[in-house]
Parts: structure tokens; sequence; C-alpha cells
């Protein structure tokens, strides 16, 4: 449970009212400069300026104001920034009264207004939801360097939230690594908020602790916690394994109404796997679960997928890297079965292999809604691969991103991938790097993508073996997308004239092809000749594949 020491160094409580974020004071210049050039209170008495005029004056205004407000709030920094804000506001209002009695350039002098006449409106931007609301909500110490903190410390950056009537509802304690000290200090604290608090990010909180140590301070949260009425919790990154998880129990089993869990490289084990599934008692409203990065492995993937079975409500499912085999995948694949309003799937990098991917075909067949679909080495091979694209065929019409990178796909598969790909008009991401589509397949693949797919801007088609006469189709394709942004074909065996024709079709828009530098020219087992006069005589033959492809589509 041990990890890097951290830096112990305090750090000076992060949430201020000021300064404002660039949005806040990219709104008021836009503001005020409609006040400026449109028909209202103001303008009637002093004229309107035009557009550019106006634009200028509003950059110089609110300029200056933010300036002066800086300053004042440099002499009291250990202020909330309210009395910053205040200036901000008045300035502003002083300033923009200054060209409103001045007027367009090509006027006289005009009747004057009162300054509170016009800092009315002003006020209401400088309070607006996004500077005022997020520090009455949302109670965050995560900024800044990872360190530790201890008790003294705790006191001081804490204290707004003993504040009587707060209005906190989410707390992230994140990247500052708590020890018992201080954790009796946020014991208190948390009891007196649990009814309130909606949100709790508790991630990498105890980083760098003896593991008795961090057991405690996970207990003590826990308890303090127990009762609460989360929709989300956090408790990635803290090497949890069987103990943490156990620690976590009091809370864990008191949540009947979470919508999001995330346990993310917390070293969640077989065990630890049996032990989430035991002590969640209710995961009827789970909308997000997610696990990547742990050793769940087959075992640890059952008691996953006992979990999933009991979220029907599921949208968005990580279990990536979690060292799923075959088993582990077809258990994880029948549980989705129940998800139907599934809209995210990510297990990559795992070993499911050709029978999970035809149980997790089986399974995607009933999701209609899946938008992201990410399922990278998983040794899938043609068969898994193909029961998988074929399901998505007819199912997820709504698909923007599919990713199948590392699973030793061929060519065979590349007509289903195609007609696959036909039937999804919002895609925008295809990722099919690292297989061994060749030529043949490539051709086919973009072929498939020449008509609509008007929304497509990414396509990864790196180390597929693809040599001059699919690389040049690929690229002629993608250049007339009206949004497209990246082809990565990269690592592959493309000729140098193949090359150079690339840069040729991507010469008004060259970052929109990706590095070339991995490349190996001399990577086939043909000459140059050979190679371009098998790519331009393949080009026959594909059309008339493409013709069979179109017409198994229509079947």
């Amino acid at each position: 449970m041990d990890a890097p020491i951290l830096n112990s160094q305090r750090r000076p409580f992060s949430i201020k009212l000021w300064p404002p974020s660039h949005n806040t004071r990219k709104m008021l210049v836009e503001r005020m400069t409609n006040n400026l050039t449109s028909k209202s209170i103001f303008t009637q008495r002093y004229g309107v300026l035009t557009q550019e005029e106006a634009e200028e004056n509003a950059k110089k205004i609110e300029d200056m104001a933010f300036s002066s407000a800086d300053q004042h709030y440099e002499m009291e920094p250990d202020g909330d920034g309210s009395s910053a804000v205040q200036l901000y506001a008045r300035e502003c209002s002083k300033l923009l009264l200054e060209v409103l009695k001045r007027g367009p350039s090509t006027n006289g002098e005009r009747e004057t207004l009162t300054s509170e006449e016009v800092a009315a409106p002003l006020a209401t931007i400088l309070t607006s939801e996004e500077v005022t609301a997020p520090p009455e909500t949302f109670f965050d110490i995560s900024k800044g360097q990872r360190a530790f903190i201890e008790a003294e410390e705790a006191e001081k950056i804490l204290s707004p939230l003993k504040e009587p009537g707060n209005s906190y509802t989410k707390i992230c304690f994140s990247n500052r690594s708590f020890g018992s000290g201080a954790a009796k200090v946020v014991e208190p604290i948390l009891v007196s908020l649990k009814d309130q608090l909606k949100e709790v990010d508790l991630s990498d909180f105890i980083a760098g602790r003896p593991e008795a140590e961090a057991l405690e301070v996970m207990n003590m949260f826990s308890a303090a916690l127990e009762g609460s009425i989360l929709k989300s919790l956090n408790l990635s990154n803290n090497a949890l394994g069987e103990k943490g998880v156990r620690a976590f129990g009091a809370l864990l089993k008191s949540q009947s109404c979470l919508e999001e869990l995330y346990l993310m490289n917390d070293g969640i084990s077989e065990e630890a796997a049996r032990a989430v599934c035991e002590l969640i008692p209710s995961t009827e409203k789970l909308r997000v679960l997610q696990f990547h990065n742990n050793m769940t492995g087959d075992e640890g993937a059952l008691a996953i997928s006992e979990v999933v079975k009991r979220s029907p409500l599921l949208e968005d499912f990580r279990c990536s890297s979690t060292r799923i085999g075959s088993e582990g995948g077809i258990a994880l694949s029948e549980a989705l079965e129940t998800c139907t309003g599934l809209k995210r799937l990510d297990v990559r990098d795992n070993i499911f292999g050709v029978e999970a991917g035809v149980a997790l075909g089986k399974a995607l067949s009933k999701h209609a809604d899946l938008t992201e679909v990410y399922l990278s080495y998983l040794n899938l091979e043609d068969e898994g691969a193909i029961a998988i694209v074929n399901a998505l065929k007819e199912s997820a019409p709504l698909l923007e991103v599919l990713e199948l990178a590392g699973n030793d796909i061929t060519a065979e598969a590349a007509p289903i991938i195609s007609t696959c790909i036909l039937a999804k008009p919002h895609l925008s991401k295809l990722n099919l790097s690292e297989n061994e589509l060749k030529d043949e397949g490539t051709i086919l693949i973009s072929k498939a993508l020449e008509e609509g797919l008007d929304k497509l801007t990414e396509i990864d088609m790196s180390t597929n073996y693809i040599r001059r006469a699919g690389a040049r189709h690929l690229a002629q394709v993608v250049i007339k997308k009206p949004g497209f942004k990246l082809l990565n074909i990269n690592s592959n065996i493309i000729s140098d004239e193949g090359i150079d024709e690339l840069a040729a079709i991507f010469k008004k828009s060259p970052d929109m092809l990706g590095p070339l530098d991995e490349n190996d020219p001399e990577g086939g087992d043909d000459d140059e000749e050979e190679e371009s006069a098998e790519g331009e005589g393949n080009d026959d033959e594909l059309e008339s594949k493409l013709k069979n492809l179109e017409f198994s589509q229509e079947e």
C-alpha cells in the first residue's frame, strides 16, 4: 500500500473568488461590448459605438479593472478575494461610464448617467454562477503539488467546511496524503457534512503512508461518511487491495443511491473484487463503474460480473488493463447483456481471446445506445472481431468511436468491418492500428469511408503492413472529409514514391497526416516495381469485392 514519499510542504487554501476565470473575463468583455453597441437606456442617452470601437474599449476597461483588483488582492492574499471582486466591478462600472459619457468618436458631449446605473448590470455579470457557485458547492484541495497534510494544516485549509450554513455538496481531497492526525481533524467535519454531500473524491489520499496508518485513516473516513447519500464516490489510486476495500466497508454498505463508482489503479485482486461485490448492497442506480488498471484476473472478473448484473442502468463501464482472460471475459460479456442502456464500453488491454470475443459480440447486439467502444488488445483475431462488428452493424446507430487495435485482424475481416462502418454515420474516430489488414483490407475499408461519414475526424491504421496502394487510397478518401483532423499510417511499409504521393495529397493540409518516421519502405518482400504493379493490379479485384460487400449489406 506504500507509495513514493510526498512533499510535506504546506500549501495555501486553494478555493478563492479571485482571480476570475478566463471565461468570466471574456464574458464580461462581450457583455460590455454588447452594452456599448446595443439599443438601451445607456446608448439612447450617449450614442451607440461601432462594434470595433466598443470591443476595443471593453477590452481596455476589463484589463485596467483587472489590474487594479489584482494589485488589491496581492495586498491581502489570505482573503477569499471577495473585496477584489467588488473592486473589479466598481472599476469596470466607473470606466464604462467614462466611455459612455464620451460616446462614439464622432459625437460630442452628452448627458451623464450615475455609476450606480451602470454598476447594476455589471454586478449581475460578476456575481454570475460561474464565479460564485463553484466555491459554494465544490470544495477542492487537489490543485498543486502532491504533498502530505498534517493536523495543523488541515485545521486551516478545511476551515470553510466548518462554517455554519455552507452549501458544499462535493469535496475533493485527492492529491493530498492524510495521516492519522489530519484524519482526526477531518472526521467531525465529514460527520457534520454527510447529510448534504453528494460527491466525494478520495482518490490518491493516503499515498506514502505506512499500511497500518493508511488503513486507520480509511476506517475513520468511512465511519464519518457512513449513512451519507452519495451519487459519486471515487476511491481510485489508493492501492486498496482487499484490506483497503474492507476498510471502507461501513461507507460502501450504507450506499443505496450511488450513480458513479471509481476504483481505478487500486490493486483490486480476486479477493478485493469479491469484497466489492459483497460490500455494495445496491447498484440499481449505478451509471458509471470503472475498474481500470487492476489485477482482477478471471476469478475477480466473476465477482465484478455479479456487480454488473445488478446494475441495469449502467451507461459507462471500464474494466481495462485488468488481466482478465477468456473465462472472465465471457462472464463479463454475459453480465453486460443486462445493461442495455450502455453508452461507453472500455475493456481494452485484457486477454479475452476468440471465445470471449464471440460472447461479447452476442452481448453488444442488444446495445442500441452505444457511442464509444474500446476493444483494443483483446486477442480477438478475425473470428472474435467479426462477431463483434457484425453485432455492432445491427445495433449502436449512434456509434462515434470504435477501437479494435492490436487484435491480429487480417483482410479476411475487412468486408464485415466495412459494412459496419457504412452503417455508422456518426463515426468520428476509428482505430484499427497494430493489425494485419495490409493493402487489401485497407482499400476495402477506405472505400467504405468514401460516402457519407462527414463527422469522421481521426483514423489510426498504423502498423498494418500497408504499402503504397493502400496508403494512397486511404489518403485520397480522408482528404475530402470536411472536418477530418488526423490520419496515422506510421510504422507501415510504404515506398519512398508512396511517401511522396502522400505528401502531395496532403500538401494543403500537412497537419492532417501524422508522422511517418517509423515507416519502413524496405519492409516488404517484393521490390518496388513488383509492389507498385501488385498494388495497382489489386484495385480491380478489390472493386469486385466491394460490390459483393454492398450486396451482402443489402441482404
